[in-house]
């Protein structure tokens, strides 16, 4: 038994990102030395069964089937939210204001003003000592946070391009029935929102540069798929008869634009420009079951990371080996962001990782009465990044600021 304080954990939602968070909770203090001892307290869903189940499954003490429950619970100290984007306003909102933490999947949510809101609630909770962060777990990718720092350090110069895909496939199949994510009103975007965001939130952080500016394409490639059918993960099969009911899909599922970016200026003087970016996210490219992309082209050097093969960063130093191309760095040395509380050399990481990771920092933040990152402020810029995205590609992809 852990002699340290307890960090009493509340989870609202307990299905994909659920299992993910749960999992995380469990594993971050058995191979890091934590501040506080995370506790699975409670886990909150309506289905009174269906949580039942996951709370046995997945390991937490007790079950509500109300996530107010959780926040007038005396024994909860954080509020982890892993709902669809249309709830987490007034969770979010509701457990600051009752003085519990906060973890909050991404985006954020739904709308730039709900963002707005919830970032106003969460710098006034900061200063009573009451935190919030916005879960981008590939952000505790040990590659992409290797990358993040080797552009801190300036091996890459002055960075030129970004270029950055997020592409999977579990969406090709025009039979594949509809879920919460097709559905504007529960997601508030498809590919874009879902899986676009992560991109855009990396970019900036590994550049340490704002997007200011975008020229966008959204594209539904499917506008009706069935309302019942068998979920497989996030895809599935459904009834294709004639007469089997069909919904709206009110997403995209593919979005397609091009970024300027606002160079941050360290030495006092105005932020000058930047680097130029292409961004693309679909889940209609066959054959790529989650191929996070992400390459840097600097003055001095370049990098390339594909989370497909998430346990190596490519490195080209231009003055090091200009004829040799790309070497491949293989990010399991101790030495290496995070890789030091696991396995010996050459023993690679998981997609489960990064939430543990995630865990690791948000508990030692709280402890520390630091500010955990990402805040619902760098969030928020995800968020106006997504809309100035909508808003261009609206308007006939016309430049749009953010």
């Amino acid at each position: 038994m852990s002699d340290r304080r307890p960090l009493r954990v509340g989870m609202v939602g307990y299905a994909f990102m659920g299992a993910a968070h749960s999992h995380a909770w469990r594993t971050a203090p058995r191979f890091f030395d934590l501040p506080l001892q995370p506790q699975l307290t409670a886990v909150a869903g309506r289905n009174a069964d269906g949580v039942r189940a996951a709370a046995d499954k997945l390991g937490w003490e007790s079950v509500e089937t109300d996530w107010r429950r959780l926040i007038e619970r005396d024994d909860i100290d954080l509020i982890d939210i892993c709902t669809p984007g249309n709830t987490h306003t007034e969770i979010a909102i509701a457990a600051l204001e009752a003085g519990k933490h906060v973890l909050c999947e991404k985006p954020l949510a739904n709308s730039v003003e709900e963002a707005e809101r919830m970032t106003v609630v969460a710098e006034a909770a900061a200063k009573r000592g009451v935190f919030a962060m916005c879960g981008f777990s590939y952000r505790r990718t040990p590659a992409l946070a290797l990358a993040k720092r080797m552009v801190d350090e300036g091996r890459l110069g002055t960075i030129r391009h970004v270029r950055a895909q997020y592409l999977q496939d579990w969406l090709s199949d025009e039979n594949a029935p509809m879920t919460w994510r097709l559905d504007r009103s529960k997601s508030g975007s498809g590919s874009l929102g879902d899986i676009g965001a992560h991109s855009i939130d990396a970019a900036q952080w590994i550049t340490g540069q704002k997007i200011s500016g975008v020229s966008a394409l959204l594209e539904t490639f499917v506008r009706e798929r069935p309302l019942a059918g068998d979920l497989v993960g996030l895809g599935g099969h459904g009834d294709v008869g004639r007469d089997a009911p069909r919904g709206a899909v009110t997403v995209d599922d593919a979005a397609i634009f091009s970024a300027r970016f606002e160079a941050n200026r360290s030495d006092g003087g105005a932020a000058g420009a930047g680097a130029v970016g292409v961004f693309e996210a679909t889940r209609y490219a066959l054959g790529r079951k989650n191929a996070m992309r992400l390459e840097l082209n600097g003055t001095k050097a370049s990098l390339a990371f594909d989370f497909e093969d998430m346990n190596a960063l490519s490195f080209y130093d231009a003055a090091e080996s200009p004829d040799a191309g790309f070497r491949r760095i293989f990010v399991t040395e101790p030495e290496h962001p995070y890789v030091g509380n696991w396995w010996p050399t050459g023993h690679g990481l998981g997609y489960e990782h990064g939430f543990t990771h995630q865990v690791v920092d948000l508990v030692t933040a709280i402890a520390q009465g630091t500010q955990p990152e990402p805040s619902f402020a760098d969030a928020l810029q995800v968020q106006r990044v997504l809309a100035a995205v909508e808003a261009s590609a609206a308007n006939s992809s016309q430049w749009q600021k953010v």
